[in-house]
């Protein structure tokens, strides 16, 4: 077992909660990075993630080389498809969209990718993505070419959760989207927590820090907030 998810399961047995600040190479300013990675640094953090549904930019190699060169915290991959994959990070999130029906999103961008992870070193996590119905069409939602779940269909995203974690998922990431209008509904998160075992991701529409607090006591053990945070890096000290 590997040590970021290791430390990961560790802070869910300890009930700690974790925080991950997603970062899109597209919407990024290398000249002012190290600002924006300070920060980071003084926030609650305690994950970067990089990437995102539709990547145009090559700068990603040298982005998480100037973070490094800032910031301490693990750096993890979190690609829409197999061009986003960087050997300068920790880990990568290795995502099978399990909520939509789409095979270049199930298993093909995989085996597109397996062959460039295996000539790195990066921390491989499998991670069951589950899309969430929001309010409007995001980028994932765009870009998979997939519908998202019913948001008010609670036993559908239990059991396609479950279905993830007894395919051997070692994590589930509940996305809302990024810019979504809706966060994932609490009461999902709560039914999905108490009926898996493997840590619980949550992500997209959360837009304060009461949204991370109800996130957290709802039953997720990482949130990873994005949108929120590009148009606002003083998020946390407000």
């Amino acid at each position: 077992m590997t040590n970021i998810y290791k430390d990961i399961l560790k802070a869910k047995s300890e009930n700690t909660k974790l925080l991950a600040v997603l970062l899109d190479p597209d919407k990024i300013d290398l000249h002012t990075i190290a600002v924006l990675v300070s920060k980071i640094h003084q926030s609650p953090a305690t994950h970067i993630f990089i990437g995102g549904s539709q990547v145009t930019t090559n700068i990603l190699d040298e982005l998480i080389i100037q973070i490094k060169q800032n910031c301490t915290l693990p750096i993890i991959l979190f690609p829409g498809n197999p061009s986003q994959i960087s050997d300068k990070a920790d880990a990568i999130l290795f995502l099978s969209l399990i909520s939509g029906r789409n095979p270049d999103f199930l298993i093909e961008h995989q085996v597109k990718a397996a062959p460039i992870l295996k000539k790195t070193q990066l921390e491989i996590i499998s991670t069951g993505y589950i899309l969430i119905e929001s309010g409007n069409e995001t980028a994932v939602e765009r870009v998979s070419k997939t519908k998202p779940l019913d948001r008010n269909n609670l036993d559908l995203a239990m059991a396609t959760a479950q279905a993830g974690e007894m395919l051997g998922n070692k994590l589930i990431y509940l996305e809302a989207g990024s810019g979504a209008k809706q966060a994932v509904p609490l009461e999902m998160i709560k039914k999905i927590s108490y009926n898996i075992e493997i840590p619980l991701l949550v992500g997209g529409g959360i837009v304060d820090l009461q949204g991370i607090e109800n996130a957290y006591n709802a039953g997720a053990d990482l949130v990873v907030i994005g949108t929120a945070y590009e148009y606002n890096n003083n998020f946390f000290k407000e």
